[in-house]
């Protein structure tokens, strides 16, 4: 009987994968406790997809090690994927065939009857709202449609671990919902949950505990509420007026005068006049306005709150954009980096 009885879901140790002259995984070490969801974060090409590709045997490790419930994924591959369940970013059903008939083809490849394969696709197109649409050919289907019928079939056989690759990517509002409300199910249930987002909001709400990934490495890791402690006990959330040419000269201005007053540098947004700027001490806020009427920036919006996520990612990785994104991956990756669903 495979073992599965075990502390961690997931052990990683130094784990590497190269790409001719690239690293694109560089000594990632990660752990997993059994029975929680851990979210992966960072920006395009940190090496998440790779790091999960190297997890589900998809790709096999140049250098460090890794475990599935102690089981090792270079010597052990069959047991892995037996014990795991895989939905990347790019679908492997096909779109000839209709939903039910994918669904029923991966339960019966799973070794379920032809019954038992039948009774569980009918159970899990009601459970991500597909019954409607259960005898259309998927090339009828939305991007969201396809996404959920691809996690359904990774559910088919509920494995003790799940990996989701930015699972709800292209989902409107509502029907993410419902899939953050399908992953917490599945883990009061006895599933384990690693995924990927390029959704900062979703990490806060589902995972138990966050690595961010950068340059092939873990740069930082913890629950949300530590990572945000991480880079200060509030956040100073500015936006400069812009007022044409004068725009750039203020907004660098600004810069300067968060780095004297505070002690720390401010990161710019993707929005060009908008700063954020972690702050330990929330009554320097008079000394930085002072600062700035002196050197006649104007200011249209300022704030102090709690820091978000979004400032986490923003100051550990540098990334000029707001949001955590999926890698993109190199073409050895593209064509290894399939869906398994066993």
């Amino acid at each position: 009987m495979i073992q599965q009885h075990s502390e961690w879901a997931v052990e990683a140790e130094s784990l590497v994968k190269v790409f001719g002259t690239h690293r694109a995984v560089d000594g990632v070490d990660l752990q997993v406790r059994t029975g929680t969801v851990v979210g992966v974060l960072g920006p395009n090409g940190a090496g998440k997809t790779t790091t999960l590709s190297m997890l589900a045997t998809l790709l096999r490790p140049d250098g460090g090690s890794a475990r599935v419930f102690g089981h090792d994924v270079a010597r052990e591959p069959h047991i892995v994927r037996q014990l795991l369940g895989v939905t990347g970013q790019y679908a492997s059903v096909d779109e000839a065939l209709s939903a039910t008939e994918n669904l029923v083809i991966f339960g019966r490849l799973l070794g379920l009857s032809s019954r038992e394969a039948r009774a569980k696709s009918e159970e899990l197109l009601e459970r991500f709202g597909l019954t409607e649409a259960a005898r259309r050919p998927l090339k009828h289907f939305s991007g969201g449609m396809r996404r959920r019928l691809d996690l359904a079939a990774s559910l088919i056989a509920q494995p003790p671990l799940i990996f989701l690759d930015e699972p709800t990517t292209g989902l409107d509002p509502r029907t993410r919902g419902q899939m953050w409300e399908t992953i917490r199910e599945l883990v009061a249930t006895g599933s384990t949950v690693l995924l990927t987002t390029q959704y900062l909001d979703e990490a806060d709400q589902l995972a138990d505990r966050i690595a961010v990934i950068d340059h092939g490495r873990v740069v930082a890791e913890g629950t949300a509420e530590e990572l945000k402690s991480s880079v200060g006990t509030a956040s100073l959330h500015l936006r400069v007026a812009e007022r044409g040419d004068r725009t750039e000269l203020e907004v660098q201005t600004a810069l300067d005068a968060v780095q004297r007053v505070l002690g720390v540098p401010a990161v710019r947004s993707p929005e060009g006049s908008r700063l954020t700027a972690p702050m330990t001490d929330p009554d320097r806020l008079a000394d930085l306005l002072i600062e700035l009427r002196a050197a006649d920036v104007s200011v249209t919006e300022i704030s102090v709150q709690k820091p978000t996520l979004d400032e986490v990612f923003l100051t550990i990785t540098g990334a000029p954009d707001s949001t955590a994104s999926s890698d993109t991956p190199s073409e050895p990756e593209r064509s290894s980096a399939q869906e398994v669903h066993a």
